[in-house]
């Protein structure tokens, strides 16, 4: 059975919990609780040497990074695939997860906002004006993009790795408080989605590991 090394309020597992629900597979789920510092110890940097979460596991294969696992288990998985099969169909879906993995989610992730508050003494208001400052400069031009080649979802009307991407983006965004007023097709497209049994069964507040 598939294993998946995860935290319940991580964008990044949340992405990768998607994509198993939406390909209706069968997985293990390791709990590694990130704000108790378990990704740091011994057992967990055995698993996974560089101590982030998600981790998958299937067999033999051994894999951390969410893109790389997502993008493995919907070539090694094809049921229900999650990459449309036009070329720039194809390349908007990369565009956008690129958007959200390389460009928002490495400035806002749980260490960099701690290294914020505790390595450089910035207080909790600065270290959130910091969040929104990144969500937003993504959130305006995703906007624009989404825009242009929305249906449903973000890239027509079928549930891709865009969508998987956006959702965990936007669960973190209002978790600090920010609204998606300025953004009607995002919150448009994130709606439709929480109506999706994968999506909400993938949810962070569904998971074993879920606290209060």
């Amino acid at each position: 059975m598939l294993q998946l090394f995860g935290y319940w309020r991580s964008s990044a597992s949340f992405r990768v919990r998607l994509v198993l629900q939406l390909k209706g597979l069968d997985y293990e789920q390791h709990p590694v609780n990130l704000r108790q510092g378990e990704q740091k110890e011994k057992a967990y940097r055995r698993v996974n040497p560089q101590g982030l979460v998600p981790f998958l596991v299937d067999d033999d294969v051994h894999l951390g990074q969410s893109v790389a696992i997502m993008e493995y288990l919907d070539e090694t998985y094809p049921a229900y695939p999650l990459m449309p099969s036009a070329p720039i169909e194809r390349a908007r879906v990369r565009q956008i997860v690129n958007m959200i993995a390389c460009d928002t989610h490495p400035l806002n992730n749980l260490r960099v906002l701690h290294y914020l508050e505790q390595e450089l003494g910035q207080s909790k208001m600065a270290r959130d004006a910091w969040y929104r400052h990144w969500i937003d400069e993504t959130f305006t031009a995703l906007e624009q993009l989404l825009m242009t080649t929305a249906g449903i979802y973000c890239v027509g009307n079928e549930v891709t790795l865009a969508d998987c991407m956006l959702v965990p983006q936007v669960y973190n965004a209002r978790r600090f408080d920010m609204t998606l007023d300025d953004y009607p097709t995002i919150a448009r497209i994130v709606a439709n989605c929480e109506q999706l049994q994968a999506f909400i069964k993938a949810a962070p507040a569904n998971q074993p590991d879920a606290q209060p």
